[in-house]
């Protein structure tokens, strides 16, 4: 049986809010090319691990390495330089700029002839965005909104997607894209990690799953292997 490549090493990682403890020891790996979810209770540690990881906050203890590069007392914009992008539950867009200056805030890192490429390549993704490259990112939907913020992520060429929620607020139509999108990354190796509460995008776009409870990693598995087991997933997560 081949072994899947290691992309992240998270190990004994703690972040608190204050003095309020919020991830506890939290340990897992991130293999290169897979969809992994976090799933967890409101309160558990989901968003945080995403934003430690991202360095929008400091862990007070442990390690985040991606590869060989140790990412946990980095600053944010020197955590993306290494390849991680996130897709937070606001989205972060800059609602006056066009829906085609949002995009190519993306790929500032990347110069122009790159960034270029991509982008096309971001308007074939999303054909919407295309038609609505001029218009002022306020005046499209919702859904609309979550693909630029994702095809901004992606401009990056991440090594590493983080989603927050990404389904959050979506109308059912949207959340089927967004599952599809999700779907076609994958099959891109482009590699993942996920915070979602809509289960049922959760276990069809993730190959694997980790639930988190009290900030500590308490339960994970495969998606396919437990596909007859989700109840037993959901009461782990609530129970």
């Amino acid at each position: 049986m081949v072994m899947p490549e290691t992309l992240m090493t998270i190990r004994d990682l703690d972040v608190a809010y204050g003095k309020k403890p919020i991830l506890r020891g939290a340990s897992y790996d991130i293999f290169k090319g897979e969809c992994l979810t976090l799933l967890g209770a409101n309160g558990s540690g989901k968003s945080t691990s995403l934003n430690a990881i991202c360095g929008f906050v400091r862990p007070t203890a442990g390690s985040i390495r991606l590869g060989d590069e140790e990412l946990a007392r980095l600053a944010p914009h020197q955590i993306f330089a290494h390849g991680v992008a996130q897709v937070s539950q606001a989205r972060d867009l800059f609602p006056d700029l066009s829906v085609e200056d949002n995009l190519r805030l993306g790929a500032m890192r990347r110069g122009t002839k790159a960034s270029a490429s991509t982008l096309d390549g971001i308007y074939q993704r999303f054909p919407r965005l295309a038609e609505r490259r001029k218009q002022p990112t306020r005046t499209l939907s919702g859904g609309e909104q979550q693909m630029v913020a994702v095809g901004r992520a992606l401009m990056s060429k991440p090594r590493l997607l983080l989603l927050d929620e990404p389904s959050g607020g979506l109308s059912p139509e949207f959340c089927e894209e967004i599952a599809v999108l999700m779907e076609g990354l994958k099959s891109e190796g482009v590699t993942m990690l996920m915070v979602e509460q809509n289960l049922k995008l959760a276990f069809r776009a993730a190959d694997r799953f980790i639930v988190l409870r009290d900030g500590a990693v308490v339960d994970g598995g495969d998606v396919k292997a437990m596909e007859h087991d989700h109840d037993a997933i959901i009461k782990n997560i609530y129970l």
